[in-house]
């Protein structure tokens, strides 16, 4: 298989970064495929957000460029580049009283014209499909302040699925989810993702779910690539232990044979009393 750019939808090349001379990325050099699911894992303060970040366009790098479609990121116009890419932060949406349902119509805010109209004809039919599709038809007219965590999380994606990217950036969006809805908002992301073709890069601290739901793994360690592959190649033993000095276990998923972690501890003898 070929590496040639003009198959990439995204190109990152030696990329470097820095805040306050303090380095974040290192000479990264990574290509992404259209319709591939990468997770991004590595330590706390390896560079995961950053380099979503620069993906996005909210940072410029130091050195480097970064290409997105077979074109320098710097060229887009910023609602030119919206209707490409969509961002759902770790934290989603605040909570503010405005309806779910024109939370999720702030999506379209690409495809608006100057007046603030919107060109699609079929813009409202969208709307309702997505709405049924994350479940949210009855709490169309409830304020997102009255929601909770794992329903507003559910917003944020509708919001993001209004915009109908190409490709969609997810920084850590499990991080403040209880176990239930970790995996239903991973499941509908996969599901759309399969349906539409989407590709989609997520930062992720749970390596359990990162070798779930995606089909490449991209490792950092202090703003270096340590490693990428399938999870099958990146979830080992030595992998885990060189980049987060931990000792695991690694066993297959009984459904469906990812790998999966289990930390090793010490043996403990319980006293019964």
């Amino acid at each position: 298989m070929t590496n040639s750019s003009e198959l990439n939808i995204i190109d990152v090349k030696g990329i470097v970064k820095s805040f306050k001379r303090t380095p974040v990325l290192q000479n990264v050099n990574w290509s992404v495929k259209p319709g591939q699911f990468w997770g991004i894992i590595g330590p706390n303060g390896s560079g995961k957000t950053t380099l979503l970040n620069l993906i996005s366009g909210v940072e410029q790098p130091d050195r480097g460029e970064i290409s997105f479609g077979g074109k320098a990121l710097t060229s887009y116009g910023r609602k030119e580049l919206s209707r490409r890419l969509a961002v759902l932060q770790q934290d989603g949406l605040p909570s503010v009283p405005f309806p779910v349902r024109d939370v999720i119509q702030m999506g379209r805010f690409p495809f608006q014209d100057w007046r603030g109209k919107e060109t699609d004809e079929n813009a409202e039919q969208l709307l309702e499909e997505i709405m049924e599709k994350l479940e949210l038809k009855e709490l169309g007219n409830r304020p997102l302040s009255v929601l909770s965590g794992g329903q507003r999380q559910r917003v944020a994606l509708g919001k993001v699925m209004a915009q109908q990217p190409e490709v969609v950036l997810l920084d850590e969006p499990t991080t403040y989810l209880d176990i239930r809805y970790q995996m239903r908002f991973m499941e509908l992301v996969s599901s759309w993702q399969r349906e539409e073709g989407l590709t989609v890069i997520a930062v992720m601290h749970d390596l359990n779910l990162a070798a779930l739901f995606c089909d490449r793994l991209l490792v950092l360690q202090e703003g270096n690539i340590v490693a990428e592959g399938t999870p099958d190649e990146i979830m080992s033993s030595e992998t885990m232990e060189k980049v987060f000095e931990v000792k695991t276990h690694v066993i297959n998923h009984p459904d469906v044979g990812a790998p999966q972690l289990l930390l090793k501890t010490e043996k403990r003898s319980i006293v019964n009393e």
